[in-house]
């Protein structure tokens, strides 16, 4: 199996911790890239990659590299702190770069055979709306399987995180690790997915009419 981390954040703290280790408990191939040190550029709005393909758009050349690395993957992974009650600017600004790959554009037909996790942490809370940031890439980008994560560590860096809290994310990890691990090779997309992509489909189809 192939993982690629995408964290969200350069420091090595409680998120970075929990990626590693349900990485490393999937087993097989790991890359990793951090934010803003691996791609650090910002989104245009130029609307070239929606019209023209993704190697016209800016700043194509510097993300290839990690696009190529997401498309080979099996599990993408997707690891953000709480900012905010979101997930980091760098991690937004990341996923900014890959609208164009929302089934409603032109989607990635590798997406849909892969399975996505979103992980976010946080001293207190904040930890569902930053995984609602990740998720809703992943999911109309045509990720057919996802799962989300998201743990209080009350603890501002992993070594201030108790034992209590250590053995509960260890727990949740390995179970995790399981399912991914299990579906490997087998994932689909879902009811929800289905049903989007095909009314995307008949919207495209219809102005295809329109313009006849």
């Amino acid at each position: 199996m192939r993982t690629v981390i995408i964290h969200g954040q350069i420091h090595k703290g409680s998120t970075y911790h929990i990626a590693q280790s349900l990485a490393e408990k999937i087993g097989g191939e790991i890359t990793e890239f951090y934010l803003p040190k691996d791609f650090g550029e910002f989104c245009v709005g130029c609307v070239t990659c929606f019209i023209d393909g993704e190697e016209k758009y800016p700043h194509y050349a510097k993300l290839q590299y990690i696009t190529e690395t997401i498309d080979k993957s099996n599990v993408i992974i997707l690891a953000s702190p709480v900012y905010v009650f979101h997930a980091t600017g760098a991690m937004k600004a990341f996923l900014d770069y890959y609208g164009y790959r929302w089934m409603n554009h032109r989607p990635e037909e590798s997406m849909f055979a892969k399975q996505g996790v979103c992980i976010s942490t946080a001293a207190g809370a904040g930890m569902k709306s930053a995984n609602k940031d990740m998720a809703d890439s992943l999911f109309f980008g045509g990720i057919a399987r996802m799962y989300k994560y998201g743990k209080g560590v009350a603890a501002v860096d992993w070594r201030g995180v108790n034992e209590r809290n250590k053995q509960s994310i260890d727990k949740a990890t390995t179970v995790l690790a399981r399912k991914i691990v299990k579906r490997n090779g087998k994932a689909k997309p879902g009811i929800k997915t289905k049903g989007f992509f095909f009314i995307m489909h008949l919207m495209q189809k219809m102005d295809l009419i329109k313009e006849m």
